[in-house]
């Protein structure tokens, strides 16, 4: 691994307050015998990300005295309440202020995603210029990579739910799609019937 492919560093968003889920935060749901924010940070680290930053929003103080989150950098976003977009910025300071050539950013409630995926998305770094999404039967997903040369125009279209889907729309064409359908399922967790997929 090159210098430079240490200096990606995974972004988990998991600040969200399970609204559809009865107001269940999805960081503190179990899965495997733990946590969901503590199996995804894993999934980051074990696809290769030297250092992992998560977001926190909703019952952050729960979270931090719960989850056992060793070598994550955490960051709060008091304004989770607003939507995934301001995670995602929110992350994205945190990671100017790291040294951080790239963010892989993993969504929290997507357990079926694992480091298999988050390595190839990974492996698709090239320079601070690099854009790179996973993809499943060719269409667009996460795991998703920001060359941090996208960061500034990221944070300023990610609003509400959308993240950086307007960003990514406007820059299809520099998107390095990365398949991952035969490594991963992206699923989310979304609703009282999606818990089924959880173990």
């Amino acid at each position: 691994m090159t210098d430079d492919e240490n200096r990606v560093a995974g972004l988990l968003l998991a600040a969200g307050g399970g609204r559809r889920l009865g107001g269940r935060p999805k960081a503190l749901l179990p899965h495997r015998g733990r946590l969901l924010v503590e199996h995804a940070a894993e999934v980051l680290r074990a696809g290769g990300c030297a250092s992992v930053h998560v977001v926190l929003g909703a019952r952050a103080e729960e979270v931090r005295a719960r989850a056992e989150l060793p070598d994550c950098a955490l960051v709060d976003n008091p304004d989770w309440e607003h939507g995934m977009g301001t995670s995602l910025r929110a992350g994205l300071d945190a990671l100017a202020g790291a040294g951080a050539r790239a963010a892989l950013v993993l969504l929290v409630d997507q357990p079926g995603i694992g480091p298999e995926a988050v390595a190839r998305v990974r492996r698709a770094y090239r320079s601070p210029r690099s854009l790179a999404s996973a993809a499943y039967d060719g269409v667009r997903g996460h795991p998703v990579l920001f060359g941090a040369g996208h960061w500034a125009g990221i944070a300023a279209t990610a609003t509400g739910d959308r993240g950086a889907r307007a960003y990514l729309g406007e820059h299809a064409d520099a998107v390095e799609l990365v398949e991952c359908g035969d490594a991963a399922e992206a699923y989310d967790i979304d609703t009282e019937a999606d818990l089924a997929h959880l173990e």
